[in-house]
C-alpha cells in the first residue's frame, strides 16, 4: 500500500460508498454483522462475513482492489478497515454503518429490510 494510501482517511460517508458501487465494479463492500443482521436487511450487492470469521477469510479478499467494510453503526467495520489497512490493504469503514445507510433514505435489500438491533 502506498503511503497516500496508509494517509487516507480510514472512514467514508455512506453516500460515497453508494456513488463507489456505481462507479467501479472491482470495489468490495464487506457486511462484517451477524447473520440475523445480514437477514434483516443489507446492502444490495455486498458480501457477508462476520467479524468473527474474517481473519480466516482474509485471504478471499483481493488486495489489489479496495474494501469498503459496514457493520450497524460503525464500530465493528472500524476495528476490520484497521486490520485489513494494517496488513497492507487499501481498506475503509463506512462511517455511521447501516442505520446511518437507512436513515439516509438509501436502499437495503431484501426489499421492505430493516437495520436489526445488535
Amino acid at each position: 500500500m502506498s503511503e497516500d494510501r496508509q494517509a487516507a482517511p480510514l472512514e467514508v460517508d455512506p453516500e460515497r460508498v453508494l456513488a463507489w458501487l456505481q462507479e467501479d465494479s472491482s470495489l468490495q463492500v464487506i457486511d462484517v454483522r451477524e447473520p440475523y443482521e445480514r437477514e434483516a436487511g443489507h446492502i444490495a450487492g455486498t458480501r457477508h462475513v462476520e467479524l468473527v470469521r474474517l481473519s480466516g477469510e482474509a485471504a478471499s479478499v483481493a488486495r489489489e482492489h479496495p474494501v469498503v467494510f459496514y457493520c450497524r453503526v460503525g464500530a465493528r467495520s472500524q476495528m476490520a478497515a484497521q486490520a485489513f489497512r494494517a496488513a497492507g490493504y487499501e481498506a475503509y469503514s463506512m462511517v455511521g454503518g447501516l442505520r446511518r445507510w437507512a436513515q439516509e433514505g438509501r436502499p437495503l435489500s431484501p426489499e421492505g429490510g430493516t437495520v436489526a438491533d445488535h
